[in-house]
């Protein structure tokens, strides 16, 4: 939605804090800054960005010190921060850690802090980190102006004694969250640009940020920060809430320099290496590699989607049409670590993560970009809400949106859900006369909701629909010690052309789950 107008405020942050606090309402405590403060910085921010876009862009500057210049992984990696070092340390519930400069990350992002009304540059300290090891000859340089890569926020979430890390904002407008008991996995951006057309994605950054020291003990968090791109700048406003899953309420104010093609909003980023979906045999000792398996979906209309994730033979580009959406994310739903047999990268812990507009998002689409990929190393999944309505030159939208982190299901899911997609050659052993090798076998296993305790001889059905091909062989069936009922059918595809297929299960004419969309590319056999 446009942004409202917002009183021009004074260009002097020190100016513009001091009256907001002379007009608090109430008297902050030590070291807590008041909600009228953090709007009003808000509201600078946002003149900042506003000011921003009305220049041509410039490209960070911020040349690193020699020494930093060209460094490997290795030699990154020994680069640590002291965690006696923290900001704020043991003096409430957050503290902060931060991250040097170096590797892939060339340009520093300019970081302050807010303490008790008061904004406080951050400058670079090597003081605060360790040179372990092949980093160790970076002691005994001069790394002034070294500047800082981001920032980890770190609460007690497991023990009280102890501040784990929960979120990390690092590179371009990356950040990522886990929750109690997991693991890091996929990451969230502020924003998607032209993802994966032909003229290449644009990937805006967050250049400054502004923490808001808390009160001590508090448990919510606020950090702002101003990104910019060739194409908009915007000021966000992130509202954070640690515990089993994190929460973060984003308002983002934009305002573009030029058209745009695809905003994607809410962006959600994440890996699918293979798994269930996967066709072709993997020379790999784990069954499935992938930090999330599928796409949800919670449409305007109250529908739930579960679209099964792939690594494609070739860039795929689907898309769910829908108006207000009520939600989407991208989820880990299978958490036994049978599932992966990985000690070390415990795909199983991976959280998911869940986007839920704050007000209306209109007509759009969510959108899902798979790339192919070799390996578990690349992020090839993308997923975002791209709107109708188009963010030309000079305009300005405001845009605000929950996202936590989940484990199998968000709260309030009550469909029974897809727990397994299977498929393969769609003939008989033994049959004289087999079929094409194009026909393919679906099988899709659901579980939970109404099919939980459910006696086998219920008539539940499938109720199954597709855009072209021929479907043969449709039924549903209980699966053994009522774990479920497994849907399965054969299809013959028309040609070489993709089949979008949309299943779900019914019981006496009312559906019971959630609808199960593939598409279906034949070229994927090959």
């Amino acid at each position: 939605m446009p942004l409202k107008r917002h009183p021009r405020l004074a260009a002097c942050l020190p100016t513009v804090l001091m009256m907001a606090l002379v007009m608090a309402l109430a008297t902050p405590t030590a070291a807590e800054t008041s909600p009228q403060v953090v709007d009003a910085l808000f509201d600078t921010v946002t003149e900042k960005a506003e000011s921003l876009a009305g220049r041509s862009h410039e490209a960070g500057t911020d040349a690193l010190p020699e020494a930093l210049r060209g460094l490997d992984y290795d030699t990154y990696r020994q680069i640590r921060f002291r965690p006696e070092a923290a900001l704020w340390g043991d003096e409430g519930l957050f503290s902060v850690q931060l991250f040097h400069t170096g590797f892939l990350f060339e340009s520093p992002v300019h970081l302050h802090t807010v303490e008790d009304g008061h904004v406080t540059s951050l400058d670079f300290d090597p003081a605060r980190f360790r040179y372990d090891d092949a980093a160790a000859d970076l002691s005994e340089q001069d790394l002034s102006g070294a500047g800082h890569a981001g920032f980890r926020l770190h609460f007690p979430l497991n023990h009280a004694g102890y501040h784990d890390e929960f979120a990390v904002f690092l590179g371009a407008s990356y950040f990522r969250l886990v929750g109690r008991g997991q693991g890091y996995g996929l990451s969230a951006r502020g924003l998607a640009i032209d993802t994966a057309l032909p003229g290449g994605e644009e990937f805006p950054d967050f250049r400054e940020f502004w923490l808001v020291r808390p009160a001590p003990n508090a448990t919510r968090m606020t950090v702002l920060a101003l990104l910019d791109s060739p194409s908009l700048s915007g000021a966000y406003r992130f509202d954070i809430v640690p515990g089993r899953d994190i929460q973060v309420e984003v308002t983002a104010r934009l305002f573009a320099r030029r058209d745009i093609e695809r905003l994607g909003v809410a962006p959600l980023t994440s890996m699918f290496a293979f798994g269930d979906t996967t066709l072709r045999a993997e020379d790999d000792h784990r069954p499935a590699v992938h930090d999330s398996d599928g796409l949800m979906a919670h449409t305007g209309r109250g529908e739930w989607i579960w679209r099964p994730l792939t690594n494609p033979r070739s860039l795929r580009v689907s898309s769910l049409l829908d108006r207000d959406p009520a939600g989407f994310g991208l989820a880990q739903r299978a958490r036994d670590f049978d599932r992966y047999l990985d000690l070390e990268a415990r795909y199983d812990l991976r959280p998911s993560q869940w986007v839920e507009p704050l007000e209306p998002w209109g007509a759009g689409r969510v959108q899902l970009v798979e790339i192919p990929s070799p390996d578990e190393t690349h992020d090839n999944i993308v997923a975002y809400w791209v709107g109708d309505a188009p963010l030309r030159a000079g305009e300005n939208r405001e845009l605000r949106y929950r996202t936590h982190t989940f484990g199998a299901e968000p709260a309030g899911l009550t469909p029974a859900r897809v727990i397994r997609t299977r498929q393969g050659w769609g003939g008989v052993p033994g049959d004289p006369n087999p079929p094409t090798r194009s026909r393919r076998h679906f099988m899709v296993d659901f579980a939970g909701g109404e099919l939980e305790g459910l006696a086998s001889d219920q008539p539940v059905e499938a109720e199954l629909s597709a855009n072209r091909g021929e479907i043969h062989h449709l039924q549903a069936r209980p699966l053994p010690d009522g774990h479920g009922w497994r849907a399965s059918f054969r299809l013959d595809p028309e040609g070489q052309q993709s089949t979008d297929l949309r299943l779900q299960l019914s019981l006496r004419g009312v559906v019971i789950s959630e609808t199960w969309n593939h598409v279906w590319y034949p070229d994927e056999q090959r």
